[in-house]
């Protein structure tokens, strides 16, 4: 026996299987966002549902979003969730499937309970623009809400906006359907914020997995997984399952409110808006 040979093809069989477990990996941040969890669900679920096999890592290091999108870029991370806008899709491959169908969207305020006088007589968007709202400087709505000419305070830190608007530096703070009633559940010492009852701005906002421009095999496998979750029925069945969103449907009254609808400029061209499987319409709710 030629035990050279032997070492040999033992040693290439396991750089073969080195690089193929490299190649099927699948690292994601989680360290922060709380919409990780449901992404995170979403990245397994689409997983189920094609042949090829990856391995999913969720690390917790305490990463930024500016620093998660670097780690994709340079390769030490390979996916990531997000608010979609033309930019971001310029230098990621998004995967075009909203993994909230869009409910971020769907936009109700946290208000100073004394000024819900302020907001019962607003039906238009002309009525809007006499409100200021409060917003993250560098947000994807930011712009939004700018474009449409309403007046936006803005701040550098998430956790400022809540003393903001218990402060009255501005009337309203815009959030996601499914966001506000945790938060001011985690915010019991600002006994004065409430949701405000009778409105909700409407736009289209996707939230999407995106991975580096250079990892094309592995956006199509994603995209393949999800679309196939979407004809089955398991994507909804894990959408209306998760806390966040049952939390809205009890809650937000989304079917009642007044919705004033907004253009998204930030929208890529590829946005799938005919596709109106990915899209939550409000107007189903029993």
């Amino acid at each position: 026996m030629n035990y050279k040979k032997l070492a040999l093809a033992c040693l290439l069989a396991a750089l073969n299987t080195s690089a193929l477990a490299q190649e099927s990996l699948i690292r994601v941040n989680d360290s922060s966002d709380p919409n990780g969890p449901y992404a995170v669900k979403m990245i397994q679920l689409a997983l189920k549902h094609i042949d090829k096999k990856y391995k999913l890592v969720v690390t917790k290091e305490p990463y930024s979003q500016v620093k998660i999108m670097e780690e994709v870029t340079n390769g030490k991370l390979e996916a990531f969730w997000n608010s979609s806008n033309a930019d971001k899709e310029s230098n990621f491959t998004p995967i075009r499937i909203p993994l909230y169908k869009g409910l971020l969207g769907n936009r109700i305020f946290i208000i100073h309970k004394d000024n819900q006088s302020k907001f019962d007589n607003i039906k238009t968007l002309e009525d809007l623009k006499s409100i200021t709202i409060g917003q993250g400087k560098t947000w994807a709505d930011t712009k939004i809400l700018e474009s449409n000419g309403l007046k936006v305070v803005k701040a550098n830190k998430y956790e400022s906006l809540f003393l903001m608007v218990d402060g009255g530096r501005f009337d309203a703070f815009s959030r996601g359907v499914h966001e506000p009633f945790g938060e001011l559940a985690n915010h019991p010492n600002l006994k004065d914020l409430t949701v405000e009852k009778h409105l909700m701005l409407v736009y289209r906002m996707p939230f999407y997995l995106f991975v580096s421009k250079e990892n094309k095999a592995l956006a199509k496998d994603l995209e393949n997984g999800l679309n196939a979750a979407i004809a089955d029925g398991s994507f909804d069945q894990v959408f209306f399952a998760d806390p966040a969103v049952q939390d809205v449907m009890a809650k937000a009254d989304m079917k009642n409110r007044r919705a004033i609808y907004l253009d998204n400029p930030t929208l890529s061209k590829e946005t799938p808006l005919d596709r109106k499987e990915l899209w939550f319409d409000p107007k189903t709710i029993p």
